[in-house]
């Protein structure tokens, strides 16, 4: 995979935040930074997944059982 570069601008207190987390904890900022984006990417799309399934009518118990073999 390839790689580029990704420039923004962050409030200076959360830069040094970021800093001095990942100095303390001996991690690469570019690797913490790059793995906090697609955390967040990962948690907006199960957020899209939440909507779609709000949406989606509720089975009865009783039918959950029988589908899972598990009424008796």
């Amino acid at each position: 995979m390839g790689q580029t570069q990704l420039a923004t601008r962050v409030d200076k207190r959360v830069k040094q935040a970021v800093e001095e987390f990942c100095r303390a904890r001996g991690l690469k900022m570019n690797r913490f930074i790059e793995d906090a984006l697609i955390d967040k990417l990962e948690e907006l799309e199960d957020i899209e997944d939440l909507k779609k399934i709000r949406c989606e009518p509720a089975r009865p118990l009783e039918e959950v059982l029988r589908d899972l073999n598990l009424d008796e």
